[in-house]
């Protein structure tokens, strides 16, 4: 008999939902819109019932979570959002709704953890003993790997929050992120780049100055992870990763800042993923199969 697994990517724009089979055979997908809580809870919850109406029983859960949230089980919050800008958000647990009502284990982890895991297990990162999967997006979040299990410490990882040296040509804004201004959130994510220029990195010109910019915002959290733990692989994910050349800027420019100390040569290191779209999702998949 087909073991059925839920899958819940919560992001801070959509939640992906899904249902798999253990050989990762996505049977359904769908999105819904990240509303308020007493919103979009229900209505996962109200899809993940329908395609266990039309696929069976589940095994178990994923839940791959925008955070910060907390992924320590001991904790009396384990599985709750924790302060976070996104209004309504803090404090709500994104594991216990599904937990009462499918009545099967869950495991919880961050969006970027799950989706460095599924990299590792099955992506571009397989194979590897070390691997970082950031995603430069809406927020900066980044996750890690070694040894096949996902990088914890007080808490999980918060990289998008790094300090990082500014640009010359960028000496001035102030940054987008409501608690440390012009961290790498605050620089180089989705947001701060309208807000800077007013256009998505995308659709401005190749010879624009915001792809640089951009660039060596993104080359310098690299470089000072090839520093910390010398990654075998750094896959850069995310919507602002879709723009034409930035993934060759970011490798040029983390090159040019590691000087050819490191072992890894950044064009070797940094790459993309190899399950994009479904990193993430996926990573909800390899969550279910470890609860």
């Amino acid at each position: 008999m087909t073991k059925i697994y839920g899958l819940i990517e919560a992001g801070g724009t959509k939640f992906v939902l899904g249902v798999a089979t253990e050989d990762r055979e996505i049977l359904d997908e769908a999105q819904i819109p990240t509303q308020a809580p007493d919103v979009t809870l229900p209505a996962a919850r109200s899809w993940l019932a329908g395609a266990v109406e039309r696929y069976g029983t589940l095994t178990a859960m994923g839940v791959a979570s925008f955070g910060p949230i907390e992924i320590g089980r001991a904790s009396a919050q384990w599985g709750s959002i924790l302060r976070t800008p996104k209004p309504g958000w803090s404090g709500v647990s994104v594991v216990q709704p599904f937990a009462e009502a499918f009545r099967v284990p869950v495991g919880c982890d961050t969006d970027v953890n799950a989706a460095a895991l599924a990299e590792s297990l099955w992506g571009a990162a397989r194979g590897t003993k070390s691997a970082v999967y950031l995603t430069i997006g809406t927020g900066i979040g980044g996750g890690a790997v070694i040894d096949g299990r996902t990088l914890r410490g007080l808490g999980h990882p918060e990289m998008g929050h790094m300090r990082v040296a500014r640009h010359p040509a960028d000496p001035d804004f102030p940054g987008v992120c409501p608690f440390h201004g012009a961290c790498l959130e605050g620089l180089a994510s989705g947001p701060a780049i309208v807000k800077r220029w007013g256009a998505n990195l995308s659709d401005l010109a190749a010879d624009h100055a915001a792809h640089d910019v951009t660039a060596y915002y993104i080359a310098q959290v690299c470089s000072a992870l090839q520093a910390f733990m010398e990654p075998e692989r750094i896959l850069l994910g995310g919507g602002v990763m879709n723009t034409a050349g930035l993934l060759a800027r970011v490798q040029t420019q983390a090159a040019a800042l590691g000087a050819g100390y490191f072992r890894g040569r950044p064009e070797e290191v940094i790459g993309a993923p190899g399950l994009a779209p479904r990193s993430g999702l996926l990573g909800a998949l390899a969550l279910a199969l470890q609860a």
